[in-house]
């Protein structure tokens, strides 16, 4: 099971759902925890474990060589991303926007576009207990998370088909990156609070949702502010609410901290036994079907 933690927006508390529902998950069984928002991961602040292996992800960008070239400009007019251009006499690429598509360098009649690999970001594994931990992290100045989430996906699906469980703390929002986050999940956690932002914001994660065709349940975050729009929307589009988690100055604390909050706070532990009890019975729905 690839359970996929997602929000319309960011701040309603994904993060403190993923880190503590992998880690309370683990008391029983291995478990997975990947944090896929690369371009702002923090789930690592609260998880803490021993580095079972470090490496730099890179991408595939063409490299112009002038003594090849004949100037035919064919490269920028087969470039769909606007990537390659030929400027005069130059061709100029412009590895922010190349899709790594390999179109231009392999269509080249002359070879003077070969490819060559630049870096995206860090992807560190982490293990502690019956945790394994996964994190990547995009390098500064790099402007596409996309390639980067995937190959941390890729990495997922070549080291841990034996982990029944797999929690993916995904970028918030409904953008490329959350599509891409998603897209192998079993199942989409949507967490929200009970204000009209988060509303506004759940309404839009709830339609992408809809678009991929990804089952989806709420979790309330903060519950005590704001009304209960967020329940009577999820009442009226029969989505399930899958956990209520109380507004607390103390649970607040601890955030702020770094800790983990169900080991101190019981209401918080009881709602992710709920969780977890609604993944298996999802779990054993599928297995049945």
């Amino acid at each position: 099971m690839k359970i996929a933690i997602a929000s319309g927006k960011g701040g309603t508390g994904k993060t403190t759902l993923a880190v503590n529902l992998a880690r309370y998950a683990s008391e029983a069984s291995e478990v997975l925890l990947a944090d896929l928002d690369v371009e702002e991961p923090n789930s690592g602040i609260f998880i803490k474990g021993e580095l079972i292996h470090d490496r730099m992800i890179t991408r595939m960008v063409p490299t112009w060589q002038e003594n090849k070239c004949n100037l035919c400009g064919k490269c920028a007019v087969w470039c769909r991303f606007q990537a390659v251009l030929k400027l005069g006499a130059e061709i100029v690429i412009m590895p922010e926007l190349c899709h790594s598509c390999y179109a231009c360098s392999d269509l080249c009649p002359e070879g003077a576009l070969p490819m060559e690999a630049l870096p995206l970001g860090e992807l560190k594994h982490y293990q502690s207990d019956n945790l394994h931990f996964v994190e990547s992290r995009l390098n500064i100045g790099v402007e596409q998370a996309v390639p980067l989430i995937s190959k941390t996906i890729g990495y997922l699906r070549e080291n841990f088909q034996s982990i029944d469980l797999e929690f993916w703390d995904c970028p918030p929002g409904t953008s490329c990156s959350v599509m891409t986050a998603v897209a192998d999940a079993d199942f989409v956690i949507l967490v929200t609070e009970p204000t009209p932002f988060g509303l506004y914001d759940l309404r839009l994660a709830v339609e992408t949702m809809e678009q991929l065709g990804k089952p989806v349940a709420v979790v309330i975050n903060r519950y005590g502010i704001g009304n209960d729009d967020v329940f009577e929307y999820c009442q009226e589009k029969e989505i399930p609410i899958w956990g209520i988690i109380p507004n607390q100055r103390s649970i607040a604390e601890m955030y702020a901290m770094g800790e983990l909050i169900y080991p101190h706070v019981s209401e918080f532990r009881s709602e992710l036994k709920k969780i977890i009890e609604r993944i298996g019975s999802f779990k054993q729905a599928i297995c049945v079907k």
